[in-house]
């Protein structure tokens, strides 16, 4: 007997993936910086050249434009090489190693070292790598070696936060954020180089995040800790809608958690524990229940607090880039009807009230009636998340998306 048919499974909506993600590459060509890296873009898609080059942009996009090489979009190259360049140029720090935050024309106009910033240039060289960029090995070497020097702490398996420029000066503050992304950057890196260190550390920080402290807290993680890694549930308070360090609980993160917990679990294979997919679904299910539309107007918000109640009621739409490709992933864990059922609700959300036909891309942020605001995020600076949705359902959960373009793997 047939499956049922779905749009998980259904080659008329890979290619409307497709076109999307085809759309996305060329709104994000204007980013290229003159001066090196990659720009903001305002929300018609021109570029911010007065903004100083921020790594976390630049690694994204470089990551985004390897991508679109291993899918044989013409032009992709040059721009994943220009962010490469200023990746070992203009955004390294050569005096004491790792990578300056943000760059203008008179130099680093931050230079504190954050491991948030440090992990996606692990993810970018790791995709450069699978890309067969020039240099895109000695990058993701490079990192690494960063990374596991100066940011893993082995004592709890997780990684620190922000040094000062030197990495002499370790700040108090630990973050949640940053090790997200630190698993999504060593599961990518596990994948091209085949180093199962490297994603044992992913399954500690899993393990730490999501089945002691999620589990232990009704599935609303933790975000904010002190050097001790005792939660702070009050950081952030009287700047709930800050856009990477916000007060209470994140309901995007959720999501996001759940499926590198699903990359992992697909990448460990038999050996993967039982709970990384009981803990998976159960993170969907609280940001469905606690962030889906519960102030009577579709979109999810952005925070809750500790007892589940709204904070921040915006929609960002990293969000609902990340919820449909969790949905994809968990339909490809379970086979379970209703996960593709949440994957088409948030698409036909996405296309109503996200897709900008005028400008291009996606507004980043809406109102919590669905209106475009900037409250949290001015003008549209990435494609990164909304790229990997259009990718995400068209590729096995193991390996990770630039390996298995790679390795020819898209549906």
């Amino acid at each position: 007997m047939a499956a049922p048919s779905t749009w998980l499974n259904n080659p008329a909506h890979a290619r409307w993936l497709e076109a999307e993600g085809d759309r996305l590459l060329q709104f994000g060509r204007a980013s290229a910086h003159p001066d090196g890296g990659f720009a903001w873009l305002s929300e018609d898609g021109s570029p911010e050249l007065d903004r100083p080059v921020e790594l976390w942009i630049s690694c994204r996009m470089t990551h985004v434009y390897s991508l679109g090489h291993l899918l044989g979009r013409p032009g992709s190259a040059s721009l994943a090489d220009h962010g490469m360049t200023a990746l070992r140029g203009r955004l390294h720090d050569d005096a004491h190693g790792g990578w300056y935050a943000k760059v203008g024309p008179d130099g680093p106009s931050v230079t504190d070292k954050t491991a948030y910033e440090h992990a996606f240039v692990v993810l970018a060289g790791a995709s450069a790598t699978a890309a067969g960029r020039p240099g895109g090995r000695e990058l993701l070497d490079d990192a690494l070696d960063v990374m596991l020097k100066h940011f893993w702490d082995d004592e709890y398996g997780m990684v620190v936060e922000e040094w000062d420029q030197t990495f002499t000066r370790l700040d108090d503050y630990r973050g949640v954020n940053s090790n997200m992304h630190s698993v999504e950057a060593l599961l990518a890196a596990a994948d091209v180089l085949g180093d199962d260190s490297l994603r044992n550390r992913a399954q500690r920080i899993v393990g730490r995040v999501i089945h002691d402290l999620a589990r232990g807290n009704e599935w609303r993680i933790p975000e904010h800790f002190d050097a001790d890694w005792r939660p702070r549930p009050d950081y952030n308070v009287d700047d709930p809608a800050h856009p990477f360090r916000p007060y209470g609980a994140t309901i995007g993160h959720w999501l996001e958690w759940a499926r590198l917990v699903l990359h992992l679990r697909a990448g460990l294979g038999p050996s993967a524990p039982e709970w990384l997919l009981e803990d998976a679904r159960a993170l969907f299910d609280a940001a469905v229940r606690e962030g889906w539309a519960v102030d009577g107007a579709p979109g999810f918000i952005y925070t809750v607090d500790w007892s589940g109640r709204p904070v921040v009621s915006e929609r960002l739409h990293w969000v609902a880039a990340e919820a449909t490709a969790t949905a994809a992933a968990l339909f490809q864990a379970t086979g379970e009807d209703a996960y593709a059922g949440w994957y088409a609700t948030w698409w036909d959300y996405i296309a109503d009230h996200l897709l900008d036909e005028d400008a291009g891309s996606w507004h980043h942020e809406l109102t919590a009636t669905n209106q475009p605001s900037s409250q949290t995020w001015q003008g549209k600076p990435d494609t990164y998340h909304a790229f990997q949705a259009t990718l995400i359902p068209r590729l096995p959960l193991s390996p990770t998306l630039a390996t298995a373009l790679r390795d020819g793997l898209l549906r």
